[in-house]
């Protein structure tokens, strides 16, 4: 997997499994550790993005968080959460988290190449990823491509980077990804475009603002269980089963043909390479969209917060969260006690978050607005 290393900044919370990323020569100077408290109300009004993991009771953590600033262009951010499962999940999420963003990087940067029949230079260099051929993110000497145009160069190079991603795990000598394996769900912001890509169960949620004042949780992504038929389909066309067990009739789980395992509770994903015969894809479900005036916030999240929280109680948690950069944080610790009054009796899973922040500067508004975005999710 070669990934430029020069070209980035690598900054870890004492937490392992939190990783901020920040190009070298990008990003607004925002290199600084963003896990302290106290830093005061100029570096918050730079706060892209709050990242947090919480191990829950089942063994290692195996979510994995990224926030990469200067992505693609100075002020692009890449954003993504990964949650591991089976033997060896714990790696497969970190190896997905390390290398995913600037695979799909370069697979876009070979798309725009090919595409630039100006023979104009590439909008990113290979020696240094993110860097852009002009300030603005735009290609040079051209217009910003139609939406449709970009959703399909995104959504090829999203494809094509998740394609190679899984072969790579295939090849790693001591991660054995038979049955296990990781979701993603990853934000790509460049200037006002906003491109999420997806795949598993993982979910990404957008919080927009109405002109009276309420908010709203739109689900962008769609969770890729063996309960959707459209995947339950493909997955019996490869031959594969999906049926239930008899102690949790609500969860349907893909099996092999001839044996009663691995039971896997997602229909797409990174690894899982025996069921990759068997319908289980890499592929993933790629959107896009313009950042509109009332767009606030992106939230991701793996399942262990959608489980217990809906989506408008998750909205509601980052809103009336005072300083954005704890809002991960409150609302996995929201999930993980969720799990402790809901299901007594069972093992809390990891909880995972990252809050990406469109409208800095309507924080204070989105703060406001909470009690209203508590009313609605009462509904």
């Amino acid at each position: 997997m070669g990934i430029c290393a020069s070209s980035k900044r690598v900054e870890q919370e004492e937490d392992e499994n939190v990783v901020y990323v920040v190009v070298d020569g990008q990003g607004g100077g925002c290199g600084g550790g963003w896990g302290g408290d106290g830093r005061g109300a100029a570096w918050e009004r730079t706060v892209a993005a709050s990242l947090f993991s919480q191990k829950g009771k089942k063994g290692p953590n195996q979510d994995a968080v990224i926030l990469c600033q200067g992505f693609g262009m100075e002020d692009g951010v890449f954003c993504g959460v990964f949650d591991g499962h089976g033997r060896c999940g714990q790696l497969v999420s970190k190896l997905a988290r390390d290398h995913l963003p600037f695979m799909i990087l370069s697979q876009r940067n070979a798309l725009l190449l090919g595409s630039d029949d100006d023979g104009d230079g590439p909008a990113f260099s290979d020696a240094s990823p993110a860097a852009s051929s002009s300030t603005d993110g735009s290609r040079s000497e051209r217009s910003s491509p139609a939406p449709a145009q970009m959703l399909e160069e995104w959504r090829e190079a999203c494809a094509n980077a998740f394609e190679a991603m899984d072969r790579e795990l295939g090849v790693q000598a001591k991660v054995d990804c038979d049955f296990s394996g990781t979701t993603a769900v990853c934000a790509i912001k460049q200037g006002e475009d906003l491109v999420v890509a997806n795949l598993g169960d993982s979910r990404a949620v957008l919080a927009t603002v109405s002109e009276t004042g309420y908010l709203k949780a739109g689900q962008l992504t769609t969770d890729q269980k063996p309960s959707v038929p459209q995947e339950a389909e493909r997955i019996k066309r490869c031959n594969g089963r999906v049926f239930a067990l008899k102690d949790e009739a609500s969860v349907p789980r893909v099996w092999l043909p001839d044996e009663d395992c691995p039971g896997l509770a997602m229909a797409r994903s990174l690894g899982d390479h025996r069921l990759k015969r068997h319908g289980v894809v890499s592929e993933p479900e790629v959107a896009h969209r313009r950042v509109a005036p009332g767009d606030l916030f992106l939230v991701l999240a793996t399942d262990g917060v959608w489980d217990v929280l809906s989506n408008e109680e998750v909205v509601s948690i980052v809103c009336a969260t005072p300083r954005k950069q704890h809002a991960s944080k409150a609302v996995a610790q929201a999930a993980a006690q969720r799990w402790r009054t809901r299901y007594p009796a069972s093992r809390v899973d990891d909880c995972s978050a990252a809050c990406l922040f469109l409208r800095d500067q309507d924080w204070a508004t989105s703060v406001a607005a909470a009690p209203k975005a508590k009313a609605a999710a009462s509904r």
